[in-house]
């Protein structure tokens, strides 16, 4: 395998590498320190079948089950996010036009990796459409004032999952329905520090997202709105930015802990894109014996 990066705040490319076949365990351990360093991995022109895709994303850890249904046939972990109409029906779930967020920060075990296939790119004038932009929260925390990491320091974050939804079904032209009191109930709000740090790096981020979080629970309402709009301006400044340009075949797997992501709304619907996708929760990442078994000791790594 080879690395290489993009030179900006996030980002490497992988080379030399097949993912429809097992993975040594060197090679997933250095695909595990690469996360790390880098927080997005592209591993451009792939061919994966929907087993393929389960299989590796499960090698991070749980695989987590959608609520909309809109999921590849025989594999429930596999969402389909696409704009495609078949037979006047979607075949899946647009992603696009989202807005910033970080993927499972809702549940109480939060989210690891997101692993994503594109299958279709929509192109205009030979450009491809539907960028996704990632934000680095390590550089994020780094860039916090001392006054504020110490404010901070003890601090927690209710991230509400329908939020995000509402979000989108009050969006004008979407499809999306409100969530059904049995799909709420499957996605209660959930509290978490508003520091955490990934065992990959060792090194704190910020976790508090535009998309799911609602409450600074240290703080009064008013007081929490405040702050909260205070971090979602100050992780989004551009030096912390980098931005994917898709292509047919790649494989992205990018760090939940340690970057939000925001998929551009910039085609139209005769525009079609369609991916695939596997959410790995962090239900095996903060085990220590997991992660040492894998890459070592992290602390030896740095």
């Amino acid at each position: 395998m080879n690395f290489i990066s993009t030179g900006q705040s996030l980002g490497a490319t992988v080379t030399d590498i097949a993912l429809d076949r097992p993975l040594a365990g060197a090679d997933f351990a250095a695909l595990l320190r690469a996360l790390g360093e880098h927080g997005v991995l592209c591993f451009p022109k792939q061919r994966l079948s929907a087993q393929n895709l389960r299989d590796f994303s499960a090698r991070f850890g749980g695989l987590q089950t959608g609520v909309s249904g809109m999921h590849e046939p025989g594999f429930p972990e596999i969402s389909v996010l696409s704009n495609v109409i078949e037979n006047g029906k979607p075949i899946g779930l647009p992603d696009a036009g989202q807005d910033w967020h970080t993927d499972m920060s809702y549940n109480p075990t939060i989210g690891f990796v997101n692993v994503l296939h594109a299958i279709q790119v929509p192109q205009r004038d030979g450009k491809p459409l539907g960028d996704t932009l990632f934000a680095n929260m390590h550089a994020a925390y780094e860039g916090l004032a001392p006054d504020l990491k110490s404010q901070l320091a003890n601090y927690t974050v209710t991230h509400d999952f329908n939020k995000f939804w509402e979000g989108m079904v009050n969006r004008p032209g979407s499809t999306r329905k409100p969530l059904t009191s049995e799909q709420r109930a499957r996605r209660p709000p959930s509290v978490h520090p508003m520091f955490l740090t990934p065992p990959i790096t060792g090194r704190k981020v910020l976790y508090c997202n535009p998309g799911y979080a609602v409450r600074i629970n240290e703080l009064d309402p008013t007081a929490s709105e405040r702050m909260l709009d205070r971090l979602f301006k100050h992780q989004l400044q551009p030096q912390y930015q980098y931005r994917h340009h898709w292509t047919v075949g790649d494989v992205l797997v990018w760090d939940h802990i340690g970057t939000l992501h925001n998929a551009l709304p910039d085609y139209e619907p005769h525009e079609h894109r369609l991916m695939k996708r596997c959410q790995v929760t962090a239900d095996r990442i903060f085990d220590p014996e997991f992660l040492r078994a894998i890459v070592g000791d992290p602390a030896a790594q740095q």
